[in-house]
């Protein structure tokens, strides 16, 4: 089953065209790949399926739902677009922690501020209230044992390494149950020592069956976590196939040329 559809995707910034066209679509369970040079559009894309920017023209749909068409008569609202950001999670490549809490709030905060939504049309006791906000407690230390930051709890960002920042925020994004988690260059704000804790990580995420929509410049990590990979090229899906038809027999000179270079680095 798809459950990513993006079809004739387009966006320009200031009149120049980023996105030209593209379409594709992710099968529930798998790990999609974009790559490709600085500038080419990844990051734009992931940003018009993540709700951060709104394409120009075309079709998104995240798990049967509509979240983005351009055709649409009128304008989604506030609470139907907060929902349909839930469909996705994103994980920045700068972490994004907010520096004033310790680990256990960040990844709980999200989860508290839409339960504190949730019950204002509500009628429960403090007693239920207490032992809901217990329970998301006790989902996030879960999710933090499992991205191994048992130890990390009570820790603020700044008493963290870049790639245990990066854990916490992949943490952060998992307990919002998100259909499809994102990652925007997961690992180019790290030390390459590092680099490693994190794509352990998501490469246990990609072996538990999580559906992942991975912007990396990482082409190792990408060959084998992969089941398929866009190669992005000046806007356009230049090529895609499985990881094995794009890292062993690509068949353009331009995508060639690209993995030349990025093996070489």
């Amino acid at each position: 089953m798809d459950i990513l559809e993006v079809k004739n995707l387009k966006k320009s910034f200031s009149g120049t065209p980023v996105l030209k066209d593209i379409s594709f679509t992710l099968k529930e369970g798998n790990v999609l790949s974009v790559i490709g040079s600085s500038g080419s559009g990844k990051t734009t894309l992931l940003r018009c399926i993540t709700g951060l920017e709104t394409a120009d023209s075309g079709l998104i749909s995240v798990a049967g739902e509509t979240v983005f068409d351009s055709k649409r008569g009128k304008p989604v609202s506030k609470a139907m677009k907060r929902h349909y950001q839930l469909l996705t999670g994103l994980v920045f490549q700068d972490f994004r922690l907010f520096p004033q809490y310790s680990v256990l709030k960040n990844v709980t905060l999200a989860k508290e501020l839409l339960l504190k939504e949730e019950l204002k049309e509500k009628k429960v006791s403090k007693a239920e209230k207490k032992e809901m906000l217990a329970k998301i407690e006790n989902q996030a230390k879960s999710i933090i044992e499992s991205v191994g930051l048992k130890d990390k709890l009570a820790s603020y960002p700044c008493e963290l390494s870049g790639g245990q920042q990066q854990r916490a925020a992949i943490a952060r994004a998992l307990i919002l149950s998100p259909k499809i988690l994102c990652f925007d260059e997961p690992t180019s704000a790290l030390d390459p020592e590092i680099t490693g804790e994190v794509l352990n990580v998501i490469s246990s995420l990609a072996k538990e069956g999580r559906t992942m929509l991975i912007v990396t410049h990482e082409m190792g990590f990408a060959k084998e976590v992969s089941d398929r990979v866009l190669f992005m090229d000046n806007g356009i899906i230049a090529e895609e196939g499985t990881s094995s038809e794009i890292f062993d027999y690509p068949r353009s000179e331009r995508l060639k040329s690209f993995l030349n270079s990025a093996l070489k680095v």
